[in-house]
């Protein structure tokens, strides 16, 4: 027999996936031989020492201890942040819902907005009003384009300052890096009518309303708004 014949009559080599399908399927095999656990010596993930393999795996298993602990404490911020977050418009929709005066709730709803939530410039337009309220400065000023890009918006809008006309309704427009702007309109959330007014959140931080944010509060805000500047119209 030549030597191209003894090769092929050889049997397939044992691999690793054999050998650790063999053990993943033969969970006994480590009772029947738990000498080998003990002299099994590993590279530490903290050190160049080899350590054992019942050491490795406490090593291992107080790593991700770790990380589950720093995840829970993440939890655990985000769920007081949020609660901080529905007091807070708890508290704003409480004070909007308390006035019954409609010509001077929209300065009243800006400036509590602007100091429940430390944003630094708030406004708000509002278009189509009943004419006891035409001549009030909320409802001057919106141009047929912007009442149609409002319009347009079927969720808030945030981002950098790129020379919207929204931004003339702040204060100081000039100063603006970031803004959001939230349609306001009839309906429950989700409604797709046209938009009847606009409320911009406004920041010389250029980071401070981007495009990468959650937009589900802000939605809210505008929802809790459009419902109660509704007696404007």
């Amino acid at each position: 027999m030549n030597n191209s014949n003894y090769s092929n009559a050889l049997p397939n080599p044992i691999t690793e996936d054999d050998i650790a399908n063999y053990l993943a399927n033969t969970p006994d095999f480590f009772e029947r031989h738990a000498e080998l656990l003990s002299s099994v010596q590993l590279n530490s993930p903290h050190s160049p020492r080899t350590v054992s393999l019942q050491e490795r795996q406490a090593l291992l298993l107080r790593e991700k201890i770790k990380q589950l602990e720093a995840r829970i404490m993440d939890m655990i911020r985000n769920g007081n942040d949020n609660m901080l977050l529905s007091d807070k418009l708890l508290q704003w929709a409480r004070t909007l819902f308390l006035h019954d005066d409609p010509l001077t709730l929209p300065e009243l709803m800006a400036a509590d907005l602007a100091e429940q939530f430390t944003v630094p410039q708030v406004g708000i337009k509002v278009w189509g009003v009943r004419p006891a309220y035409a001549s009030a400065p909320f409802a001057q000023g919106v141009s047929n384009d912007t009442k149609s890009f409002v319009s347009s918006l079927t969720e808030p809008f945030c981002g950098m300052n790129t020379g919207l006309d929204t931004v003339n309704c702040l204060p100081d427009p000039k100063s603006v890096a970031s803004l959001a702007m939230l349609p306001l309109r009839p309906g429950p959330l989700g409604s797709t009518a046209p938009a009847f007014g606009l409320l911009v959140l406004a920041s010389p931080d250029a980071h401070r309303f981007n495009s990468a944010m959650g937009t589900d509060f802000l939605a809210r805000l505008a929802e809790l708004a459009s419902a109660a500047l509704s007696p404007l119209r």
